[in-house]
Order: C-alpha cells, then structure tokens, then sequence
C-alpha cells in the first residue's frame, strides 16, 4: 500500500497491511479496554478529550503538512481542519455531560427514566478527503460516551491515520481506546463479524457504503452511513448575486472540489443567470492551481490519478450530451482546472451523478416550483442551499428540499452544533450535536416500581 503525493507523483511511503492475526489482535486488545473504558468517570474521559484538543492546536502545522504531502489539501485548509477537530473536540468536552444525562420521565411508577450506557467497539471506515475531520467527528463523542473505536483508514492517507493514533495516545488515551487498522477494504468483513463490534461509521461512496451495510446488515451491527452528495446551490431573482457568487465558487472549489457537500448542481434564475455566471467568472479566473505546498495555492491537486481521470470522463460525457465549458477544463495529471459549466437543461450526467472535483455546472430556472423540482430531482439528498432576499420565502424553499441540511444565504457546511447527515442515497444516521453522540449508546429504559 503505498501513499504517493499527487501533486508531483513522488512516493512518500509504503505500507505493508496488517496479518489477519495483527488484525484480530487489535481486535481482543480493542474488547478488553472497553471493559474498562467504559466506567472510566466521564469526567476523566472529558479532560482526556480537551487535552487531545490542545495537541491538535500545538502540531496543526505539522500534522497539516502530511495531509497536503498525501492528498493535496492546500495548506490554509488543512490548518483549518485541523482546527475544527480541536474545536470540536471542545464542544462536546463542554456538552457530554449534558447530552449523555439521564431522562427522567414523569409516569405513575416510583421511578423512570432512560439511561445512555455505551455499547463496545466501534469500527470507523474513514475517507481520504477530510482525513482528520471525518475521524475525529465519528470517534470523539463515540468515545466519550465510553466505546472504544477501530479505524480503517483510506489507504493513501496512511500516514494521516497513525498520526491521529499517536495524537490519541501523546493526549493519555488509554490504549486500544483508539487504534487503527492498516488494511483494504477486503478486511472490512473480517472486522465485523467479531462479537466485541457492535457498529459501523463510514463516510464514503455509495459503493462503499452499500457494501459495509450489507455486511453490517448480516452481522446484526448498528450503522452511520454519510456518502455521497450533488447538493442543490438556488439563486432566485432577488439575490444578492455577489454574495452567492463568493460562496458559490469557495464551496465548489473547496479541497479541490473534493467534497460530498459542496455544492454541484448551481440551479439560476434565468433573469441573473448570466450575471450570476459574470459574477462567477470573475472569481474562478483568480484562482491559483499549483503546488499545496505554496502559500501563494488556493487551489491544489485531486487527491489520486484515477480520481482525476474519472473527472476527465465524465466531463467528456457531459460536453458530449449538450454542456459548454465557460472558463476551465484542462488538465495536467492530478492539477484540473477549476471549471466552469452551462448546462441547458438538467438532463445531463453532469447534473446526474455526483462530480467529485472542481466542476461547476450552472442550470437555468423561470418558477420557484421548477427550482425546487430540480433540486430534489436527485438521487442523493445530503444538503442544499438557497439565495434570496427574502428570507420567509428562502426557509419555505428549505423545509421543501429533500436534504439533510439545507441553508438559506450560506454555504452548507458541518458544525459541531449541529447534526450532520442525508437522506436518500446520501446515507442514514446523524453525527455531530447531541445525535451524534447518541448513535452508538444503548437508550435504556430503567423503570423502578416500589415494593
């Protein structure tokens, strides 16, 4: 297994996978501290976990670097997501407490209420795209809430997945609370069939996580599935176009547009629609593709050749079905062009499938209803966004958008605060907020009845 940096192709490491003994190993020692774990004092698990926040903020530069060495994330995000992992890790230090208190229910009985007790070891398949946010937003409240967690990283970031063991242990995490799994997705299969895994937390593909639930599904384990996303961006007649147009080009282009919600299918009011796309021009053609590394880069490679020749493809497809390139399009191995796209009509594979790239294909509009239509004309439903002036009129539009999450005058983007998850092929199961730190608990019902 090896990591390659894609932006000049150079290899930065080779690992060997774990033996399937190693493997079942990780899985006992796993088993075996989550007996004690478990009635560890959350308040020792809550310093446990603010101490680890401390550590992200003193080596976000370094831990930074590997990430853009491995998948190509431009530097200034990669400290910022580092930063988030921390801040997160803040937030429900601050709330566990609050959100694992028993519920006290008023009924005719001496006693009742509802216990959250954990459950075991939970797996985490991870993604290479976010390779510390995706972790730390599965594994923190599943720890704090007393299981013990086993990931299975994407095999180019590697290096990003034992250095987030090692923040886990430099931060007194006992071991086996956190351990990671240096196997393919073959090995998935092994892992949950073991008794001591109780679930699974994967964000990934729609391949992936159709696989793991059905292995998931057969073992009788618990499940969070967040996977793909072709988020809706409605600009109506009224908006304020050069604020959608900033946050329409920084969502798309993102971590080299490499992100299951930021949004792909830019539906525009046929009355902006060329201004909108004016307003957009402008920004694009001020974007830098070159070396992460850079200060200078805001945008950087995709993360793998065959990501990018995927991209390539459908691109070509599209083009070939009725889209025109505006600005864009060229590439050079994993550097694609920041791209922008007019589509017709919606009836395009560019508005169909999920792009994971820097592509940018704008649609026009004349009702708010056929917005609307448009919009959740998808087969997944992870998030969404709508512009307008008129705010009443925009949260209508949002409770109507078959999404997870949906915002009105904002870019769609995770927060600690929040729960986080889709709908339709996008997934089922909520992370983050208190609903996330509820997914891998045992909700039980204590009723005490006197004598």
């Amino acid at each position: 297994m090896k990591s390659i940096n894609p932006y000049n192709q150079q290899s930065l490491a080779e690992y060997e996978a774990f033996s399937d003994w190693k493997v079942q190993s990780i899985i006992v020692a796993s088993a075996k501290t989550y007996r004690t774990w478990k009635t560890t004092e959350l308040n020792d698990r809550v310093l446990l976990v603010k101490q680890l926040a401390a550590n992200l903020r003193q080596q976000k530069t370094a831990l930074a670097e590997m990430m853009t060495l491995e998948m190509g994330k431009i530097q200034k995000e990669a400290i910022a997501e580092i930063e988030k992992c921390a801040w997160l890790c803040e937030y429900y230090a601050d709330h566990a407490f609050e959100f694992l208190a028993a519920r006290h229910v008023q009924t005719e009985m001496f006693k009742s209420y509802v216990a959250y007790q954990p459950l075991g070891t939970v797996l985490a398949v991870m993604p290479w795209n976010f390779p510390f946010w995706q972790v730390f937003r599965a594994a923190v409240p599943a720890l704090l809430a007393g299981n013990t967690m086993l990931l299975k990283h994407a095999s180019n970031v590697f290096g990003s997945a034992l250095l987030i063991e090692q923040l886990f242990m430099d931060s007194g995490f006992p071991k086996g609370v956190f351990s990671v799994l240096l196997i393919g997705a073959k090995k998935v299969e092994q892992v949950l069939k073991a008794d001591s895994v109780v679930g699974v937390a994967l964000t990934g593909s729609e391949f992936a996580g159709a696989s793991v639930a059905a292995l998931a599904g057969k073992n009788i384990k618990r499940q969070v599935l967040e996977l793909g996303g072709s988020d809706a961006f409605i600009v109506m007649d009224d908006a304020d176009l050069a604020k959608a147009a900033d946050v329409a080009v920084a969502s798309r282009m993102l971590n080299a547009g490499q992100s299951c919600i930021a949004s792909k299918r830019f539906f525009v009011h046929e009355k902006v629609q060329e201004s909108f796309m004016d307003e957009v021009l402008k920004r694009i053609q001020k974007l830098k593709l070159d070396n992460p590394l850079s200060e200078n880069t805001n945008i950087g490679p995709m993360a793998r050749m065959d990501l990018a020749d995927e991209l390539s493809e459908q691109l070509k497809k599209g083009l070939a079905q009725g889209a025109s390139v505006v600005y864009g399009g060229e590439r050079d191995r994993c550097l694609f062009e920041p791209t922008l796209l007019y589509l017709p009509t919606a009836d395009n594979i560019l508005a169909k499938e999920e792009t994971f790239g820097p592509l940018m294909p704008v649609m026009p509009f004349s009702t708010e209803k056929e917005a609307i239509q448009m919009a959740n004309n998808s087969r997944f439903g992870l998030g969404g966004s709508v512009w307008t002036r008129d705010l009443k009129k925009g949260e209508a539009m949002a409770l109507q958008i078959e999404a997870g999450a949906v915002f009105v005058n904002g870019m769609v983007r995770s927060d600690p605060r929040l729960p986080f998850g889709g709908i339709k092929d996008s997934g089922y199961g909520r992370e983050l907020s208190q609903e996330g730190i509820l997914e891998f608990v045992n909700t039980k019902t204590v009723v005490v009845e006197r004598n």
